[in-house]
């Protein structure tokens, strides 16, 4: 049987959720749920978190872009996609972004296209090209960016 918590516990232990990496209210609320928490307590349980500065969506949407483009090496798309998964408005996801410089986003594009394009095993040109066109996009990258950059390596083979 699962343990049931006071909302004092289970702010305690919300905080220390919050505290070891940054999360979006989406998450806190999933995780309360699964505290067996009623919506009262939830809302009262996020009203404290706010206050003390334990949950704060921008902090989330910034960090989460940084991370997911310096780490995992994502595109604006996706970033944009995954932070709206998480019902983070659109002002904030515009913002996070922002946390990406134009210069760093293309020099990790340029990175990626091109260890993809090499890593890349086809002997035919129209399915590799296919290959890292489609790996590219699914990292998130923009279509236009993305033909544009593999057509320039193509014409370096």
């Amino acid at each position: 049987m699962s343990p049931t918590y006071t909302i004092k516990d289970a702010l305690k232990k919300i905080e220390h959720y919050c505290a070891y990496q940054e999360r979006c209210h989406e998450e806190v609320e999933s995780k309360l749920r699964t505290m067996k928490m009623d919506s009262n307590e939830i809302d009262q349980i996020i009203a404290q978190l706010i206050k003390d500065n334990f949950l704060n969506e921008e902090r989330f949407a910034r960090s989460f872009a940084r991370g997911k483009h310096r780490i995992k090496h994502w595109g604006n798309v996706r970033i944009t996609n995954e932070l709206k998964f998480r019902k983070i408005n659109q002002r904030l996801i515009t913002t996070a972004l922002k946390e990406i410089t134009p210069d760093e986003y293309f020099e990790t594009f340029e990175k990626l296209a091109l260890r993809t394009w090499e890593n890349t095993r086809e002997t035919n040109t129209m399915k590799k090209r296919k290959k890292v066109c489609d790996s590219l996009l699914r990292k998130g990258f923009e279509s236009a960016l993305v033909y544009e950059q593999v057509t320039q390596l193509e014409k370096l083979e």
